[in-house]
């Protein structure tokens, strides 16, 4: 059982681990963007920006449902980024136990 799922542990937490740099630079464009420090206009920011849109905005619409956003601020990459770093958590503990089976 272990030999199957130590190695469905690891990948799972390196995928987790990639998300977190998603949301964060997710966040960074954004912040750059509004602050007009990139231009939006720009083809390759905005092919960049859609992507990192399409694979973040899913997860922080779920979580907005929950946590509103509170005046300008949204709250919903902080919690996705705490969320992340408690799975990853557990799964780096849940590892060494599994693999003692």
């Amino acid at each position: 059982m272990s030999v199957i799922l130590v190695p469905i542990l690891r990948v799972l937490h390196a995928i987790l681990g990639l998300y977190y740099w998603v949301v964060v630079i997710a966040v960074i464009l954004n912040l750059l963007v509004a602050f007009n420090v990139i231009n939006s206009h720009n083809q390759v920011i905005r092919m960049i920006g859609n992507s990192l849109h399409a694979m973040t905005e899913p997860v922080f619409r779920r979580i907005r449902r929950y946590v509103p956003i509170m005046g300008n601020l949204d709250l919903s990459p902080l919690v996705v980024i705490f969320a992340i770093m408690l799975l990853q958590y557990i799964i780096a503990e849940l590892i060494p136990a599994v693999a003692a089976l």
